[in-house]
């Protein structure tokens, strides 16, 4: 029944995870034109002494849903800043317990975001809100953006919440620490080979 379970759990992370690529990919994208807006701006007031009157509003509402649509992939990734100095010097027992408290306590973040985050939406919704730039955006837009990367985050803090439990109840507590615990120095050389483009010599590295 739990092996059922964690099947179906795996499936559902894997879904997930595919969303939050797309998301990332997109936040990605984003900053890109982010950046390529500031630099026009800024161009344009030295040269030309004009502005777009938006750029402020624009490029932090940009920021903002950017960075919560690629909490996901950071995540799945074991991208995210930890300070795991005791960590990764408890036994494995202790470990994969700690691992699992600190996905319990994110999950519980998360879902704190997500609540306040929906609320301030429906407040801009109920009361139409705009910005004060010369665009005059109706807040619900951004805010949805970002609520919306924070609820797939959410769920994605609950469903490996569930696995970790079912893998902990089982005795597999390698998995869990593999899920979750920092990424070794294998991991980083090949994914600093990858992003050169340069081939990952498996065994030479392993």
């Amino acid at each position: 029944m739990r092996n059922r379970l964690l099947a179906g759990l795996d499936r559902l992370r894997q879904a997930n995870e595919r969303l939050g690529r797309f998301m990332n990919a997109a936040a990605g994208w984003l900053f890109v034109v982010c950046s390529l807006f500031v630099s026009f701006d800024v161009l344009a007031r030295k040269f030309f002494n004009v502005s777009s009157r938006a750029t402020v509003e624009l490029t932090g509402y940009m920021l903002a849903f950017g960075i919560a649509w690629g909490l996901c992939d950071a995540l799945t990734t074991r991208a995210h800043i930890r300070v795991d100095v005791l960590v990764t010097k408890m036994p494995l027992r202790l470990r994969a317990f700690m691992h699992a408290l600190a996905l319990a306590f994110l999950a519980l973040l998360a879902f704190f975001f997500v609540w306040r985050g929906w609320a301030v939406v429906h407040d801009s919704w109920e009361f139409g809100a705009h910005d004060s730039s010369a665009l005059t955006i109706p807040l619900v837009v951004p805010q949805a953006l970002w609520a919306f990367g924070i609820t797939v985050f959410f769920a994605l803090t609950v469903i490996m919440l569930a696995e970790v439990v079912i893998l902990l109840t089982l005795g597999r507590r390698a998995e869990v620490d593999r899920m979750l615990g920092p990424r070794t120095l294998v991991e980083e050389a090949e994914e600093a080979l990858e992003a050169a483009g340069l081939p990952v010599p498996d065994a030479a590295i392993r």
